[in-house]
């Protein structure tokens, strides 16, 4: 069995799922969690935390899954490369759901030839630009919707967004 390593990042979680958060956590790995929570700045009466994990490949994927069941949390799983793989992180926000993708061993997404070809060719017969499938394939709309709750957990200054009608 290979065994990998991780972090799980939540960006954002109402205070009540904190249980519920260690506690999937813990299903999945095998043992109790019980995770350093802060205040999260970007979002009033939230927490944050991060939490690396070591554990079999594949694990990633079942604790994307168990947290994809808190349905309030905004986090980020990855899984890092073994020798002869891949590596592959998952992203979650409320708003936007999940999205997953592939991750080289620099850290970069990669996007498979398939699903290029499918892009270009959703592109040629008017379907949908390819600008904005390749977008989505590199998780863009998730990286925008979660870096203010990154940086606010850096320590950064918060930037609060305001919508304007």
């Amino acid at each position: 069995m290979d065994i990998t390593r991780g972090i799980v990042q939540i960006h954002s979680a109402p205070a009540a799922l904190r249980p519920h958060i260690e506690w999937a956590l813990g299903r999945v790995l095998g043992r109790p969690v019980e995770l350093a929570w802060t205040d999260q700045p970007a979002e009033p009466r939230s927490l944050r935390t991060e939490y690396a994990w070591h554990a079999a490949v594949g694990t990633g994927a079942e604790l994307a899954s168990a947290l994809r069941r808190c349905e309030r949390a905004r986090f980020e799983v990855t899984e890092d490369a073994v020798p002869g793989g891949e590596g592959t992180r998952w992203a979650y926000t409320p708003r936007l759901g999940s999205w997953t993708a592939t991750i080289g061993p620099h850290g970069d997404t990669m996007v498979h030839e398939d699903r290029l070809r499918q892009a270009i060719l959703a592109d040629a017969l008017g379907r949908r630009p390819l600008i904005e499938t390749v977008a989505e394939l590199l998780g863009a709309a998730w990286d925008e919707e979660l870096e203010i709750f990154r940086h606010a957990a850096e320590g950064a200054p918060v930037r609060w967004l305001h919508k304007v009608s």
